[in-house]
C-alpha cells in the first residue's frame, strides 16, 4: 500500500492542513488575549492514538453541517492548569477558587473553537455553526490524530491531542476536490505570492452574543417563590450608574442607556481593560 494513502488527511490534503494551521494560530491569539503572553504553537500528526489518551481532559465540539462532524481536544492536567494559572496571573489575582482553573480552561476552548466553525464554513462554502459542547473522549476507532504543543517563554507544555472526526474530514476532503475540479482552468498562483493569513478574516465574521446588564441581586429561595406580578426586585446599581456591556458573557465596556428610534441603546463610555475583563471570567 502506498504510504501516502495511509497518511493522515490532516497532512495529506493541503487544504485541511492549511485549515489546521490557521486554527492553531488562532489558539496563540486567544491565549495572548487571555494571558497577556503569546505562546509558540506547533502541531504534528500522530500515527496512533496518544499513549496518555485515557488521562487527558477531553472536550468535544459538534458542528451543524452534519451529526458526524466533530472535533475532540484532549489536554493533560499540568498543561491546562498552567494555562489557567497564567490567566489568573494576568487578571492580577493570586489564586483561584476550587474548580476555577478548569472553568478558565473551558473558556479558552470556547473562544478557540468559536473560530473553527467559521473556518469550516468557509471551506465548505456554507454557514456552519458549532453545536453542543460536552466532555467526551473520541471513539476507540478514531483515526487522524494530532498533537499540539504550546511553548511559553521557551518552556513547552505537555502536548495537547486533537482529532477531527471521519465525517468532518470526509466533508472537507470532498470540498477540496470540488474546488480543484472547478479551478482546473484557472491559472496557477505565482510561486512568489506571499500567503495571506486568514485568521483575522475568520475572527471578524464570528457572531457573539451581546447583552446589557442593568444590575444583579441575590434572593433567598423563599423570597423567589413569593414573586408575583407587580413585585419589585431591587438591583445593586443606582439609576445614574453605567450599565455593563457583556460580549459572550464577558464584560467589555460600560455605558449609558439611551433611546434610538424608539429602541433602547447604550452609549459606550468606558472600555474595560484586560485585567478587569479576565476577572469577569471567574
Amino acid at each position: 500500500m502506498n504510504p501516502t494513502e495511509t497518511a493522515s488527511r490532516l497532512d495529506r490534503v493541503s487544504e485541511i492542513h492549511a485549515l489546521v494551521d490557521s486554527w492553531a494560530e488562532n489558539l496563540g491569539e486567544v491565549l495572548e488575549f487571555l494571558t497577556a503572553e503569546r505562546p509558540q504553537v506547533s502541531w504534528q500528526t500522530l500515527g496512533t492514538t496518544p499513549a496518555n489518551a485515557a488521562e487527558l481532559l477531553w472536550w468535544k465540539q459538534g458542528f451543524s453541517v452534519s451529526p458526524e462532524a466533530a472535533v475532540w481536544i484532549g489536554a493533560p492536567q499540568p498543561s491546562w492548569e498552567a494555562v489557567a494559572n497564567l490567566m489568573i496571573k494576568a487578571a492580577g489575582l493570586e489564586a483561584s477558587a476550587e474548580g476555577e482553573s478548569r472553568k478558565n480552561w473551558e473558556e479558552v476552548l470556547s473562544q478557540w473553537l468559536s473560530t473553527l466553525a467559521r473556518s469550516i464554513g468557509s471551506a465548505l462554502g456554507q454557514e456552519v455553526l458549532g453545536t453542543k459542547e460536552s466532555e467526551a473522549a473520541p471513539p476507540e476507532d478514531q483515526k487522524d490524530w494530532a498533537a499540539l504543543t504550546l511553548t511559553f517563554a521557551e518552556t513547552p507544555l505537555a502536548p495537547l491531542a486533537f482529532a477531527f472526526s471521519t465525517g468532518l474530514l470526509d466533508l472537507l476532503a470532498a470540498a477540496s476536490t470540488r474546488a480543484r475540479d472547478t479551478g482546473n482552468d484557472a491559472s496557477p498562483p505565482s510561486e512568489e505570492a506571499t500567503p495571506v493569513s486568514r485568521t483575522m478574516e475568520l475572527l471578524l465574521d464570528v457572531e457573539l452574543p451581546v447583552s446589557i446588564s442593568f444590575g444583579r441581586t441575590e434572593l433567598p429561595l423563599k423570597d423567589v417563590l413569593k414573586l408575583t406580578t407587580g413585585s419589585i426586585v431591587e438591583l445593586n446599581r443606582g439609576v445614574d450608574d453605567p450599565v455593563e456591556i457583556l460580549v459572550n458573557h464577558c464584560l467589555v465596556a460600560r455605558g449609558q442607556v439611551v433611546v434610538v428610534d424608539g429602541n433602547y441603546g447604550v452609549r459606550i463610555q468606558q472600555i474595560i481593560d484586560r485585567q478587569e475583563r479576565l476577572r469577569t471570567l471567574r
